[in-house]
């Protein structure tokens, strides 16, 4: 089994900042890529960012300035640092990793089951 667990979700007030992390666990041979997608009411589930193993990153262009992603290869842990945020940010975040488990000869997309986000006026 691969499970992804997520913290750092909440509530916070505009111009604020939370910082989400998920830790990948289970019987993992090789993560490729891990990332947050979000999804607000009424809107699709779009990519806020990711990045690879070896550190390379991807922003959606509404976060870029404001959100950092980072990893820890050898806890199996993305994060992401949020700043500035506001109201626009509000969704459920949702970790993903593009991993290889064990058992299987080819990568397959892994999600957690989303942290929720407010942002306040």
């Amino acid at each position: 089994q691969v499970q992804l667990v997520e913290s750092g979700g909440g509530l916070v007030q505009a111009g604020g900042s939370l910082r989400l992390s998920c830790v990948a666990s289970g019987r993992i041979s090789s993560i490729n890529r891990m990332g947050w997608y979000r999804q607000a009411p009424g809107k699709q589930r779009e990519l806020v960012a990711d990045i690879t193993s070896g550190g390379s990153t991807n922003y959606a262009d509404s976060v870029k300035g404001r959100f950092t992603i980072s990893r820890d290869n050898a806890k199996n842990t993305v994060y992401l640092q949020m700043n500035s945020l506001n109201a626009e940010d509000t969704a459920v975040y949702y970790c993903n990793a593009n991993l290889r488990a064990r058992w299987s000869s080819d990568p397959y997309d892994y999600w957690g089951q989303g942290t929720q986000v407010t942002v306040s006026s």
